[in-house]
């Protein structure tokens, strides 16, 4: 059994940083399948193993499309369950061992540091201990304010359980995870704009990243003059995808004409919001949204959230970076610049490479699915979409997934939630360096 253990041990020593954050991301897929196949995890009938699995991947990944009810079919042991599996998922995994372990010896090895980069995605001058504890802390303090907010108002509706409910969707809105105890996710309270104000401050703060929140604190305690580009064009290209997507739903939605001016407003906003920040709740049937809408929601998906937030997508700097690729060629520029600073050219090759492995996947996430299910083809890659983007918004065919399709679904959101880079850097790193090729152009 020793024997056993060190070989096992130095398998993992010698497995390459993104390989091994891979293997950690799937043995906790595993365990939560483990823990929700138990009886009493269950309320009621027992919970098919592929259901189970679906849930566990879906929790881990923070996605939120369900195949079961989270709040009727689940035990309250079960749901606690899920919420550690969301809360690990929006952390990261590697964050809460790295956090732990800091509080013991206050020191990283250096390959826990190596696997720590690979997981985070942030500037070079950001330290990764300090940066694992404020991650925590300000992860702590968000949740716990949003849990105080939500319960008040839950309280004064008189909705059941409100102090469990009101801690369970705090860390689901901050972790984007969109798991909801309620079967209509926030349908009920689509007029209460309190809930909707609340519900989008969380969802935002976990989106747009920690990185934006550690640099804003280096800001206001005067340690840096300015907020890093990084942050910057988080925040800016988070605010104009809001706003715009506001504008087009509010317009071009017939489903909510018939609303209430403020109503309308408040529905277009929720849904754009749960889109671009990838939580997945909803405030009206998704089934229901005309074609258009639906495509608008799959763009924001795909544009996703920020670096080293509590998800994990194509993100809104690949997207601007590929932006900036685009412009500086139709300008005959060599350098991709913003605001008169040069992006490195490793991180434009990153970018390129993201978005080529998001859509090989996405189109053949879809296509497979074409071939399992019978369902409609816009349902089918909106589903696609919503589970590579760790999203969990549905137009309703999820319950209604064969086995099979359950499972493709399921390596979807596991993909999406590890990055689709960084997965297929897993899958097809080299176990040695290639010789040098030759070099020869290629029109373009």
């Amino acid at each position: 059994m020793k024997k056993s253990w060190h070989g096992f041990r130095s398998f993992l020593i010698s497995l390459h940083p993104v390989r091994l954050m891979v293997l950690g991301y799937l043995s906790y897929v595993v365990m939560g399948w483990l823990f929700l196949l138990l009886p009493f995890s269950h309320s009621g009938d027992r919970i098919s193993g592929i259901d189970t699995l679906f849930i566990s991947a879906s929790a881990m990944s923070t996605t939120g499309l369900v195949t079961v009810s989270t709040g009727n079919d689940f035990s309250l042991f079960g749901q606690i369950v899920i919420l550690v599996l969301i809360q690990l998922g929006g952390i990261g995994y590697m964050t809460f061992g790295s956090f732990v372990v800091l509080s013991r010896s206050g020191t990283l090895s250096e390959r826990r540091q190596a696997v720590g980069k690979a997981v985070f995605s942030m500037p070079e001058h950001f330290r990764i201990e300090k940066f694992i504890k404020s991650v925590i802390v300000f992860t702590v303090l968000t949740e716990l304010a949003g849990a105080l907010a939500l319960y008040s108002i839950f309280v004064r509706l008189g909705l059941a359980n409100p102090f469990w409910s009101s801690i369970f969707h705090s860390v689901s809105a901050f972790c984007t995870a969109g798991f909801s105890l309620y079967d209509d996710s926030f349908e009920k309270l689509r007029g209460n704009v309190t809930v909707n104000i609340v519900i989008g401050i969380l969802s935002y703060l976990g989106a747009i990243g920690f990185i934006v929140f550690v640099d804003g604190w280096r800001r206001v305690v005067s340690k840096t003059r300015r907020l890093t580009l990084t942050s910057r064009i988080i925040l800016v290209t988070t605010a104009w995808a809001t706003l715009i997507g506001v504008f087009l739903f509010f317009v071009a939605e017939p489903s909510i004409r018939n609303l209430p001016p403020y109503e309308r407003l408040t529905v277009s906003f929720f849904q754009i919001m749960t889109s671009i920040t990838t939580v997945g709740f909803n405030t009206i049937p998704i089934g229901t949204l005309s074609q258009a809408t639906l495509f608008l929601i799959i763009m924001l998906m795909v544009i996703g959230a920020s670096p080293t937030g509590t998800d994990d997508d194509l993100k809104t700097t690949t997207f601007s970076a590929v932006i900036g690729v685009i412009r500086s060629a139709l300008l005959g520029r060599e350098k991709v610049t913003f605001w008169g600073k040069e992006i490195p050219e490793e991180r434009v090759r990153v970018a390129i490479a993201s978005l080529g492995f998001y859509v090989s996947a996405l189109i053949l996430g879809c296509y497979l699915l074409s071939l399992t299910e019978a369902c409609p083809f816009e349902g089918l890659l909106f589903e696609s979409a919503s589970a590579l983007g760790t999203v969990g918004l549905s137009t309703g065919i999820t319950s209604q997934l064969t086995p099979l399709g359950k499972l493709i679904i399921i390596g979807l959101m596991v993909v999406g939630r590890i990055g689709p880079l960084a997965f297929g850097v897993a899958m097809f790193l080299p176990s040695k360096t290639d010789e040098e090729p030759n070099r020869e152009d290629l029109a373009v």
